[in-house]
């Protein structure tokens, strides 16, 4: 089995947890015995492009010359069996699908984000979630509103791509959704369901989980989408110290919000930017880590990490929060009233959620709302202990690498095998 994986690195004074995980998703294939042709490039490249290069650079996210030509060239040469694409802006360009296609390849893409539809790829602007591009055939408020690097001509160009592209995007064989709630989102777009396949981001086994320690850690990056103003306000609801520890890790912009909260608070600590050790101890320190998104996060990888080290996660009903904590299914679903848990806090083992909360298998999911959260914050402290265990057992089912590669393989093969004429 011979794959091209296909995928524009962001710049890496950007962190990016989509580079992360292409990096590991090749590894993991590699050792799989799978073949891997990688087909990268970075956008650290532009700034030593030669000036010819830099003048197409306006145009390359619809059509990318020297990308088209140099797949070309290796498809013609290694004669792959499927091009595995992930993120195509700007140096590859969605025509790397066409070219695919050209050559008789099947191509297979992630959906790390929204940008079929929205020109920033978050469905997020000033604060708040949005929506406004969505069933337009040009995103003109994209344009507007500067959503793109914060440029009206760079958000024009690029909601012309989308428009250009929409045709391309629905020609892809197969389409590799991170949760239930991106395959929600292709849907809407207009991909049938047999083309969608539900397969998250693994991540390595770190190994069996240490005793569940005390408190909560929000690790991430801090900046408004993630919600640590939402965190801290939920948080002030409580006397200092009535919840344990409150452990803030990462940084960017909203650092000044979390320095003065453990200024502030005896109970919160702002422990800045970890790196993977550092990110170990504060797990094995707390009982529950917070997911707190105030936009459709995507994939939160912060949250397979918790439950890799059997912590249950307390988040917000957004994105793929839900799906990851196993609450897209929950055990008792929310109703007009307060949902009923089994097992979320010693003694009767139940417990009311505020309304709209719901417990799943890893963990708790609430409304984005600072009431919401601050109510279920002393449940989900009450209930770790019982949830750890679950939460330990979905990483192994559902996001352990040798799961998720193995997934990964089986896509390739259905589509290695739809392409083989049938033996009469």
């Amino acid at each position: 089995m011979r794959i091209v994986v296909a995928h524009n690195r962001y710049r890496e004074a950007q962190p990016s947890g989509e580079n992360t995980i292409v990096d590991a998703e090749i590894a993991q294939l590699t050792a799989a015995g799978v073949e891997v042709l990688p087909f990268l490039r970075s956008s650290d490249e532009i700034p030593t492009m030669p000036r010819t290069a830099k003048a197409l650079l306006p145009v390359s996210p619809i059509y990318a010359p020297r990308a088209q030509q140099q797949l070309s060239r290796l498809i013609e040469e290694h004669r792959p069996d499927v091009l595995h694409l992930h993120n195509p802006y700007p140096l590859l360009s969605p025509w790397v699908v066409r070219t695919a296609h050209r050559h008789g390849v099947p191509v297979v893409q992630t959906v790390h984000n929204y940008r079929q539809v929205c020109s920033s790829g978050l469905y997020f602007r000033d604060g708040v979630i949005c929506q406004d591009c969505r069933g337009r055939a040009l995103g003109v408020p994209a344009i507007v509103h500067r959503c793109y690097r914060g440029s009206r001509a760079q958000s024009a160009l690029m909601a012309t791509t989308l428009a250009v592209h929409r045709p391309t995007w629905r020609s892809v064989d197969r389409f590799v959704a991170l949760t239930s709630a991106v395959a929600d989102h292709l849907r809407d777009y207009g991909i049938p369901d047999e083309r969608i396949v539900v397969k998250p981001n693994g991540i390595p086994d770190p190994g069996r989980p240490a005793p569940l320690g005390d408190g909560f850690l929000f690790l991430g990056r801090l900046s408004p989408e993630k919600g640590l103003d939402l965190l801290l306000d939920a948080w002030r609801r409580h006397p200092d110290g009535a919840l344990g520890p409150l452990r803030i890790a990462g940084d960017g912009e909203l650092r000044p919000l979390a320095e003065a909260a453990a200024a502030e608070r005896g109970d919160v600590t702002f422990l800045g930017p970890l790196d993977r050790a550092g990110v170990r101890a504060a797990l094995e320190a707390s009982a529950v880590v917070l997911a707190t998104s105030t936009w459709h996060d995507v994939l939160p990888t912060v949250i397979i990490e918790a439950l890799a080290s059997g912590r249950p996660v307390l988040g917000t009903a957004l994105g793929g929060i839900p799906y990851l904590v196993g609450a897209d299914t929950p055990r008792e679903p929310a109703g007009t009233g307060p949902a009923r848990v089994a097992s979320a806090v010693p003694g009767d083992g139940r417990a009311t959620l505020p309304t709209g909360a719901v417990t799943g298998e890893a963990g708790w999911v609430v409304p984005p709302e600072p009431a919401a959260l601050a109510a279920a914050l002393p449940l989900a402290r009450a209930g770790a202990a019982t949830l750890s265990a679950a939460a330990r057992a979905r990483y192994e089912r559902t996001f352990h690498p040798d799961v998720v590669t193995g997934q990964l393989v089986d896509v390739y093969a259905g589509l290695m095998r739809a392409k083989t004429p049938a033996t009469p």
